[in-house]
């Protein structure tokens, strides 16, 4: 007959912070106690000290130290990292530079934010830079109570919503790797901000990667784009900065509509799940990347990155709403200019652009337009030459 494992007990040290365990024992008036010891090793100090827990009152070296284990105070909040505030601001590690008006944070890539071939996604790119801007209103001390939004901005029931947004990539971080993000924001015609990203290797401080993005005003009630109100104007314009870091004709160019004569790949029935909307009540940007990623061929997603990627956000989406994904792709032959369809027997031997649709189902409404460029993964074209 299986026996049952004496239950552990735990407490914490309230000087070191450290949880040791101990087995029960029976004390005088059948109360229980547990002991432990030791904080030499893990970085302690060296010193040997006896924890005892007497149905929860805590002694520490024979002397009471908390009334009971659950009332160990919590240590003081840390400042951020280069003064960047406290309290929760510590948990953001992000700092400002360059007199204020440009916010950097660093973030290690977690084994959940790679692909199969162990490098960071598009995703993960694209909530990285969506962290940072939201980073960088909460340490600027605008932040209201929405998602991005200023203090004058709630009191008007307004929202930012991203009309559209260019990245390009030339080099996906692997796990473990240490990237850091710049951002900063800056005006874009009478009633719209711009913002842009840097993101850099923290050990060589090479770019990797940069991003540009347009963003207007909503309202949260009414769903209506607004002009920016004056009060907003002042509260954001001591933040601008006049630099771009990609060029106004690279992102900005049309996007073809991709008809269904036009679309070589259909994928229909995506339906937006709950954790796919965010607190503005939509799909969150970010989302639309997997619903165009889920029409383009598997060849091209096993043997070519995706370095550049330009969205133009045309409507809102709400959960109830079936999509469908079209994908168009063209070769571009070296050094010829002419684009052709792209033929099943040609991987890896050119570059490829791709042009993208994710429309309502039930109507073909609009939701996002998509164009992006692909270049052949450096194993698999060495695969591929003779």
């Amino acid at each position: 007959m299986a026996t049952t494992p004496a239950p552990q007990a735990a407490t914490r040290v309230a000087s070191g912070g450290r949880l040791v365990f101990g087995r029960p024992e029976k004390a005088k008036g059948g109360r229980v106690l547990v002991r432990s010891c030791d904080n030499a090793g893990g970085g302690g100090n060296g010193r040997r000290v006896t924890v005892e827990a007497v149905n929860g009152a805590v002694k520490l070296n024979g002397a009471a130290a908390v009334a009971d284990a659950r009332q160990v105070p919590a240590p003081p909040p840390q400042s951020s990292v280069d003064g960047g505030g406290g309290g929760g601001d510590a948990f953001r590690l992000g700092k400002f530079v360059e007199g204020r008006l440009v916010y950097r944070q660093q973030f290690v890539i977690r084994s959940y934010e790679i692909g199969p071939d162990r490098t960071a996604t598009m995703e993960t790119i694209m909530n990285l830079l969506q962290e940072t801007a939201l980073n960088h209103v909460m340490c600027s001390g605008l932040a209201g109570d929405g998602f991005g939004a200023t203090r004058q901005m709630s009191l008007r029931k307004l929202i930012w919503v991203v009309t559209r947004i260019n990245i390009q990539v030339d080099k996906y971080s692997r796990w473990g790797d240490v990237v850091e993000i710049d951002t900063w924001v800056a005006s874009s015609g009478k009633n719209g901000m711009r913002r842009d990203w840097i993101i850099r290797d923290r050990n060589t401080k090479n770019m990797i990667a940069r991003a540009t993005s347009n963003w207007v005003m909503m309202n949260r009630e009414t769903r209506r784009l607004s002009k920016i109100p004056e009060e907003v104007r002042q509260e954001v314009l001591p933040f601008y900065l006049d630099r771009s870091i990609i060029a106004a004709d690279a992102g900005g160019r049309k996007i073809e509509k991709l008809t269904d004569s036009m679309a070589e790949h259909i994928r229909s029935g995506l339906a937006p799940r709950w954790s796919d909307m965010d607190v503005n009540q939509h799909v969150n940007n970010v989302k639309y990347i997997g619903w165009i990623l889920e029409s383009v061929p598997l060849d091209v997603l096993e043997d070519y990155h995706l370095t550049s990627i330009t969205l133009d956000y045309r409507r809102e989406c709400r959960q109830s709403q079936l999509l469908e994904s079209l994908s168009s792709m063209t070769t571009t032959s070296l050094p010829a200019s002419a684009e052709t369809p792209l033929p099943a027997t040609s991987r890896c031997s050119a570059d490829l652009h791709s042009t993208h649709l994710i429309r309502q189902q039930d109507d073909g409404a609009e939701i996002v337009r998509a164009r992006a460029e692909w270049r052949c993964k450096e194993h698999r074209r060495a695969m591929k030459q003779p």
